[in-house]
């Protein structure tokens, strides 16, 4: 995409957006203010209807007892302390914010999230939950109907999602989901139960597909349902007794000595929760194999290589996980080629799950869903872009709906407060292996109806306790913008359309600045998250770039011993390193920027270049209202505190001494 290329063609003002959240300056205020007294008054309306024959509890004269007034003030006095100590919190709502993942909050959300608290339901079952509990089983449905999945209760292979606490606990739930299934048909030849056809030996039934695992699930099930009682019992009692989450993993894996311990493969831009999901579950990091990347997205010739040598050593596999929109770059990986990979593994008999973390990119799937949940062509998504999506980008949106099961963050692109983090698998039969048995809480039969089944959600989730209200905002949100490109796709339209801006914007930065510093995206945007490398003219070192990035940084993070007024724009860094780049892109980016490769050092601190992060959720970055472009005011900025930071004499720039370079 050339530097110059105009964006005025494809912009143009969303009055949507308008009503969409409170605004960089409160704008809508009253619209938000008005709802919370609505529903508020309809609350109490609510409380004085149930039993309006009882008595109030708390007399009418007490609001002027002294106990009472005491109380008042003090708790006057701590929520004013808390408001003001919040004025120190990061501008997430502001176009100047353009740092981590966050900004600001979809008013549907927000506002359904405000009116459920007093409510104050617990999703752990339908006891605690009679409403929410249906909301959160059907977020899910929406999710997975925008990824792709199956969403119709009524067919047997329907998809099943809840939400969690964030991505790092729904990853936690797939390698649950994966491991009960990938386990549970060695349990069944263990228990050896009979007139079940199973496979010849443990390393096939440990490596069935994924539909064959749910078939053998499926056929245990049935054939459980038609014993006796008294036979039922002993049988369900002998197969549990068999499976890995009752042995725990040493005791299963002593018992089936033949079997290695699986491997999870990610690429190396894997979010760090993956390793913390497999010490929890105790298979240990070790059990955690990164594949090498190119330009930051999973290198398909990488895992075929690591494949073919697990089925030639006979190494089991328990999941590959593709990311979606990596935490540190935006990168896409290909979806398509990890799917083609798989299937060219279970030729060979070794069988695995493909799950997608798309804590990030999920929501950049209603960009690819028409309103009847059919895929766009590229070519029809293309016309809103200058780059966007690329053959490849496309490519892995489009094999999203053949995977095993996803992550999704709503309170990411979704723009919902935390922490609403969501599991959706594509399957849900496999979730009945993940069932806990609670009589206390749930009830004890089994009801063939999808809704009714899951209003007992605790049983199937790592949480006891939830909150529904969470839901209650996901479900509103979603049915006030449906997740197709017409609606919800309004506002990830408008960031990718900001990145793009913004990375053409970079690009003429490099040049209006060419004499003191070299600038380089080192990755054009597959999303709305862009970097920037920067080193100043003159330096070669790798410990003098990072610290001008550092000193850089420091105007833009955030600090809580300066007025928030003080900063201009807040931003955040990150890292290259060259076990994840590799060396011929450690080498192509090093050079772009003119530092020597020789002085990488690969075991002391300077192993690693420090760059500059963007993410670019907020959808007012260009403010067509009042003509202002906050990527331009940015760079604008940014090229200031380059120039103060260098100095530049005859020969060549020097840097300033306070940037801790020289």
């Amino acid at each position: 995409m050339s530097a110059a290329q105009p964006f005025s063609a494809l912009e143009s003002r969303d009055h949507t957006l308008d009503a969409c959240f409170l605004g960089p300056y409160g704008e809508n205020d009253a619209l938000l203010e008005r709802l919370i007294v609505e529903f508020l008054r309809d609350h109490v309306y609510w409380r004085r209807n149930f039993h309006p024959e009882d008595p109030p509890a708390i007399a009418t004269g007490a609001a002027q007892h002294p106990d009472y007034l005491a109380f008042e003030s003090r708790m006057r006095r701590e929520l004013h302390l808390l408001s003001a100590a919040l004025k120190k919190s990061v501008p997430f709502h502001s176009p100047r914010y353009i740092g981590h993942m966050a900004s600001d909050l979809l008013l549907p959300g927000l506002a359904a999230q405000i009116l459920t608290l007093p409510y104050n339901p617990n999703n752990v079952s339908e006891d605690a939950a009679p409403v929410t509990v249906d909301m959160e089983v059907q977020v899910g449905l929406q999710l997975a109907r925008m990824l792709g999945y199956p969403h119709d209760p009524v067919q047997p292979a329907c998809a099943f999602g809840h939400l969690t606490s964030g991505g790092t606990l729904a990853n936690y739930q797939a390698l649950r989901l994966a491991l009960a299934l990938k386990a549970f048909p060695v349990a069944l030849r263990a228990a050896r139960v009979p007139q079940l056809e199973l496979p010849p030996d443990d390393w096939s039934a440990f490596n069935l597909s994924h539909a064959d695992g749910i078939a053998v699930l499926e056929a245990w099930q049935t054939w459980l349902a038609a014993q006796p009682p008294t036979e039922r019992a002993h049988w369900l009692k002998r197969v549990d007794d068999e499976r890995v989450e009752q042995r725990g993993l040493v005791g299963f894996f002593a018992a089936h000595p033949q079997l290695r311990v699986p491997l999870v493969l990610a690429p190396v831009t894997a979010h760090y929760s993956w390793s913390k999901g497999l010490k929890l579950l105790g298979l240990g990091r070790d059990q955690l194999e990164l594949l090498p990347t190119r330009g930051m997205r999973l290198d398909p010739s990488a895992l075929r290589g690591t494949l073919e040598r697990c089925v030639r050593i006979r190494q089991p596999v328990l999941m590959c996980v593709a990311v979606l929109g990596s935490t540190e770059y935006g990168t896409i990986d290909p979806i398509d080629e990890v799917l083609a990979a798989r299937t060219e593994a279970q030729a060979h008999g070794l069988g695995f799950s493909v799950h997608v973390d798309a804590a990030w990119g999920g929501y950049l799937a209603t960009l690819f869903r028409n309103e009847n949940g059919t895929l766009r062509r590229r070519e029809e998504v293309a016309t809103e872009y200058v780059q966007f999506p690329t053959p490849a980008v496309h490519a892995a949106f489009a094999a999203l709906g053949d995977t095993d099961s996803a992550t999704v963050d709503p309170h990411k692109l979704g723009y919902l407060p935390y922490g609403t983090g969501a599991f959706i698998c594509r399957d849900h039969r496999a979730m009945a292996l993940l069932a806990e048995r609670a009589d206390y809480v749930f009830h004890t039969s089994t009801p063939s109806d999808y809704l009714a089944r899951y209003r007992s959600l605790g049983q199937f989730i790592p949480e006891g306790s939830k909150a529904g209200a969470a839901a209650a905002a996901a479900y509103v949100t979603h049915k006030v913008l449906p997740l197709d490109h017409r609606h919800f796709g309004r506002l990830p339209r408008a960031t990718i359309r900001a990145a793009e801006a913004f990375y053409a914007r970079a690009q003429r930065f490099a040049l209006d600045l060419a004499d003191c510093v070299h600038a380089l995206v080192p990755f054009a945007p597959d999303s709305n998250l862009v970097c920037l490398a920067l080193n100043p003219r003159g330096n070669t070192s790798l410990a003098g770039a990072n610290a001008f990035v550092g000193a850089l940084h420091d105007t833009l993070r955030c600090d809580p011993g300066q007025p928030l007024q003080l900063k201009e724009f807040f931003g955040s860094v990150t890292s290259l390193r060259p076990e994840e780049l590799g060396l011929v892109e450690t080498a192509r980016i090093l050079n772009a920027l003119g530092l020597d490769l020789a002085t990488l050092n690969h075991d002391g601190e300077n192993r690693r270049l420090l760059i500059l992060r963007h993410t670019l959720m907020n959808p007012y970055l260009i403010d067509h209202e009042n003509g202002i472009s906050y990527i331009d005011r940015y760079f604008e900025f940014l090229g200031r505190r380059v120039q103060s930071l260098t100095v530049t004499d005859a020969s060549r720039p020097t840097l300033i001494r306070k940037a801790g370079i020289g």
